[in-house]
């Protein structure tokens, strides 16, 4: 109410009392009783006028009323859908409509209903949401609410299909706005009855939804760091999954070397529990490597730079020896400040003992060879293939062997052996064995070589050259010769023996053949057959040598001596 009604009122409360008091008077006094009965009733009609005064007055109280208790229900709850249901309902209650309908915009822009409710409290539904788009259109443009007491003969509305259609009547529509945002409406309307609505429920709405238009917000805003905050702790709980699968060993160190986390992985190589890691100086946890680790990590904070592949080995008395490798990496927060240092901890004894001895089995075996060795397709057996096969004997070496110690022959026969190997393997020839004092190689297989017979030749000239060479650096007591045999044939070439002791080596009559022409060379002298001849007869120097007459041949093997290669 304004001022002016207030002070009429109280002109009014001011007479009465004035009445009254002549009232009592004239009793006093003793007045007719004529008098006293128009007293009476002038005194009744003032009091009449009166409470119609108080009316607006106590419908106000009871809005405002209305309002605070509203205030505490909405914000009670920072579930949308819980405000949503209350806000409507207490609209429906409050302007004693019909039906409520409360519209936000969605993520496209474009209002959506996301309630609806009737006079009963109880759900709408979506077939019966015949409303006056007309009428929301227009206070979302204006922003101001709309109110209409007949939307039948309303000169704004009466025209509208959807009024007409829909026997639209009494309709009260008004804006949720958030700091001058509009992010809905709040709409109501009675189909039956005309003039529900006042200037009266208009205000009471407008109030209503301000309050209503935050507490939204809030409970929209509640509800979308809830999905954030799950959506963080489902990607923590992921990475804490994928930080402890991780094979190798994590530790995070502060700028103090204190540490701040450490995997399973790291607990398990440290033989600490977590709980004896973290916090504690990695100098206590890794004594051993401090005076190595701690340096670096300096360095690693102040430069910036990681430290890759430092290895590390330590004697430990219960396990022996353990070789260790560190990655060491400036630890930076989201504003690329380093906050401390990543360490990548493994363990790599295990592959120390593989790579050594996959080096000892290098040096065993060809490394062509070894490149065919699949564990898991291994099989026993072999195939036929035409290779070139190499037999090369130290010469003299039994006599050798009579005047000196074991440990003088095998380091003499070592070199000499060594010589022959690396000989072969310069021309990517396979060194299948050591037969004694005598190597036995192969050309062609198990990579294909089209030129494998010159291959043989030219390993047979690198031995006699690679003998020459010894015997400069070697005493004169020391001094041996080799002969060479080369054949070209067929030989069955593959995997020979048992499951627990297997050969890659080659056998044949062919193999035979070589080793034959071998035994019958003389000192330093290279002999090949006839079949290997003629594939390389263009690009070597040979003679013809007498044939051979071998055991298990029934004719003398035909054989040339190599001089050289064709210049």
């Amino acid at each position: 109410m304004d001022t002016a009604k207030t002070k009429s009122l109280n002109d009014q409360v001011i007479a009465i009392t004035q009445r009254s008091a002549t009232l009592r008077s004239s009793l006093d006094s003793g007045h007719a009783p004529g008098e006293m009965v128009d007293g009476l009733k002038d005194l009744e009609n003032s009091l009449e006028k009166v409470s119609e005064a108080l009316i607006p007055f106590e419908q106000r109280f009871s809005h405002l009323q209305a309002l605070a208790e509203i205030g505490q229900v909405v914000n009670s709850t920072l579930e949308v859908d819980e405000v949503l249901q209350i806000v409507m309902d207490t609209i429906v209650r409050l302007t004693g409509a019909e039906r409520g309908f409360l519209m936000l915009r969605d993520e496209r822009g474009e209002m959506t209903t996301r309630i609806a409710r009737n006079w009963e409290h109880e759900s709408i539904n979506q077939n019966e949401f015949a409303i006056s788009r007309t009428v929301v259109q227009r206070v979302i443009d204006s922003g101001e609410a709309v109110l209409t007491t007949n939307a039948q003969e309303d000169p704004r509305f009466g025209g509208q299909e959807s009024i007409i259609a829909f026997s639209l009547r009494s309709i009260l529509c008004v804006p949720l706005s958030v700091k001058s945002v509009l992010i809905g409406v709040i709409y109501t309307d009675n189909r039956i009855r005309t003039g529900i609505f006042t200037e009266s429920e208009r205000d009471l709405l407008l109030g209503f939804a301000n309050q209503a238009a935050v507490a939204i917000e809030n409970a929209r805003l509640f509800s979308s760091l809830k999905r954030t905050l799950e959506e963080v702790t489902e990607l923590k709980n992921l990475m804490d999954d994928v930080f402890a699968s991780i094979v190798s060993g994590v530790i995070t160190a502060d700028v103090q070397d204190q540490i701040t986390l450490c995997n399973r992985a790291a607990c398990s190589i440290l033989g600490h529990a977590s709980a004896e890691i973290v916090g504690r100086p990695l100098g206590e946890i890794m004594p051993t490597f401090a005076n190595e680790i701690l340096p670096r990590l300096d360095s690693v904070r102040k430069t910036e730079q990681a430290v890759v592949g430092l290895e590390l080995s330590q004697s430990i008395p219960e396990g022996g020896s353990v070789d260790w490798r560190f990655n060491l990496s400036p630890l930076k927060d989201a504003e690329q400040r380093t906050q401390g240092v990543a360490i990548v901890l493994d363990d790599m004894t295990e592959q120390k003992k593989l790579e050594a001895q996959r080096s000892l089995l290098r040096r065993m075996v060809s490394p062509a060879v070894l490149d065919q060795i699949d564990p898991n397709s291994l099989q026993i057996g072999g195939k036929k293939v035409y290779i070139t096969v190499l037999f090369a004997d130290i010469r003299g070496f039994t006599a050798y062997s009579e005047k000196h110690s074991p440990e003088e022959l095998v380091a003499v026969l070592n070199r000499y052996l060594a010589a022959a190997a690396d000989a072969v393997l310069t021309h990517e020839g396979t060194v299948d064995k050591f037969l004694g004092d005598a190597v036995m190689a192969w050309y062609n297989a198990p990579v294909p070589q089209p030129d494998h017979t010159l291959r043989a030749v030219k390993s047979a000239l690198a031995i006699r050259e690679a003998v020459a060479a010894l015997h400069a650096q070697m005493p004169k007591e020391t001094h041996l010769d080799f002969g060479v045999g080369i054949h070209y044939g067929e030989a069955v070439l593959g995997w020979i023996g048992t499951e627990k002791r297997l050969e890659y080596t080659a056998i044949g009559d062919s193999v035979n053949t070589a080793k034959r022409i071998q035994e019958n060379c003389a000192k330093n002298q290279i002999l090949i057959s006839a079949e290997a001849y003629e594939r390389v007869k263009d690009e070597i120097d040979a003679r013809p040598f007498v044939p051979l007459s071998v055991k298990g041949k029934t004719q003398p093997v035909g054989v040339y001596e190599v001089v050289g290669l064709v210049r």
